[in-house]
């Protein structure tokens, strides 16, 4: 879990640009670090090239970019928004940036191909990475010393992060936010971009081809579980076991997990246990309720076992969180720690 900000200054994310640049890719940072008018302003944003003025872009069109590589000596954030061609050449004084700000204590971060970047500077060694599904093996072949994850949507060590294909780079910067600043304030940059609050970086990058339907097949379509979901978001404190969602969506418990797996990316027990760790953040943010009461609120059913898997899902008891968190604590500002 990263330290929150710090009050004096507002958080500096700089994004490394490169010849031809993905406008989108870009965007995705742009948007979630960028000035929401409504929200009090905690990052600034800049963009930066190795050579400032004006670069192409692969929708066809430039960008003007104004700052140099001296850039990444003042930012807190570099984003390296996709890279093009994936894992072609990286010149050596922007690999010495990259290095450099990392030792900094720059938190340095891909989206998609920018984890060519990243790796080829060296600062995945060891580590897991993921990157575009399409791009994994390549990835992979290239940097046998990265630990490639083919099938989720981002990685964060903390000081270094890497997403998979483009979309999965807005969860990555607000999976980044809600570290920095809380749930409240990132459901709140992601309601201003009319997206939802958060998904979990170990969901599946794309769904799987659909099972064959049809005569002779033997199957049905899926149907969307989306009305058994939100069925067990209004109920969180019951007990909801896979054979109670299952019978609330009219399926076998088996025939329900596979089609779960198949459409959420995760177990219904996983699906569950986020939901119900994302319900006490809330709560703890919001409220001053004990942490008993909370746990049960949220079907956690003790503080100890809320404490238990509050820890290994965020890194951190309820009680430091609420500390830097709480509306009490937002209400002064975030503290050094």
């Amino acid at each position: 879990m990263a330290t929150p900000l710090p009050a004096s200054r507002p958080h500096h994310v700089v994004a490394l640009l490169n010849d031809p640049q993905s406008p989108f890719e870009l965007a995705c940072a742009a948007e979630v670090f960028g000035i929401h008018a409504e929200l009090p302003a905690r990052y600034t944003f800049e963009i930066c090239a190795r050579r400032p003025g004006p670069l192409p872009t692969t929708a066809g069109y430039p960008l003007l970019v104004e700052s140099g590589l001296d850039a990444l000596r003042r930012a807190d954030t570099v984003v390296v928004p996709g890279w093009q061609p994936p894992g072609g050449p990286v010149p050596d004084d922007v690999l010495d940036a990259l290095r450099a700000a990392h030792r900094r204590g720059a938190r340095t971060v891909s989206i998609c191909t920018g984890a060519f970047v990243l790796a080829r500077a060296g600062l995945l060694d060891g580590r897991r990475a993921t990157t575009h599904w399409r791009r994994t093996g390549q990835l992979a072949d290239a940097f046998p010393e990265v630990s490639v994850a083919e099938d989720v949507l981002y990685v964060d060590h903390g000081d270094v992060a890497t997403s998979a294909g483009s979309g999965a780079g807005i969860d990555l910067c607000l999976h980044l936010v809600r570290s920095d600043l809380g749930s409240s304030y990132a459901a709140q940059v992601a309601r201003s971009m009319v997206l939802p609050p958060h998904r979990d970086g170990s969901q599946l990058q794309y769904a799987p081809p659909p099972t064959p339907t049809g005569p002779g097949t033997g199957t049905d379509t899926d149907a969307s579980l989306a009305p058994v979901l939100e069925w067990a978001l209004t109920r969180l404190a019951a007990d909801l076991s896979v054979g109670r969602l299952a019978a609330y969506a009219g399926l076998s418990p088996r025939t329900f997990a596979r089609r779960f797996a198949r459409q959420v990316g995760v177990s219904p027990g996983q699906w569950l246990l986020q939901q119900r760790i994302d319900a006490a953040r809330s709560l703890l943010e919001r409220t001053d309720l004990p942490v008993e009461t909370i746990a049960a609120r949220v079907g956690l059913s003790s503080a100890v076992n809320l404490r238990r898997r509050f820890r290994a899902a965020v890194g951190t008891t309820p009680g430091a969180y609420r500390r830097l968190f709480g509306e009490a604590a937002t209400a002064k500002g975030p503290v050094d720690a």
